[in-house]
């Protein structure tokens, strides 16, 4: 089992855990969850709010 900050070698999922954190971090919104809006672009402005707003509260700490 690969631990964090335990080299192995070969380079793969050395920042596996920042994608990990930031899906996390979007599934905070139910909305973005499990898609319920048919149209893409309803569902990319979602995702893009989201974005923002944890942008936003990762600026204010």
């Amino acid at each position: 089992m690969a631990r964090r900050g335990t080299p192995h070698g070969s380079g793969l999922g050395t920042r596996r855990w920042v994608v990990e954190r930031t899906i996390a971090w979007l599934h905070w919104f139910r909305r973005l969850r499990i898609r319920w809006e048919i149209r893409d672009d309803i569902h990319e402005a979602f995702l893009s709010l989201a974005c923002a707003l944890i942008y936003w509260r990762q600026l204010q700490r």
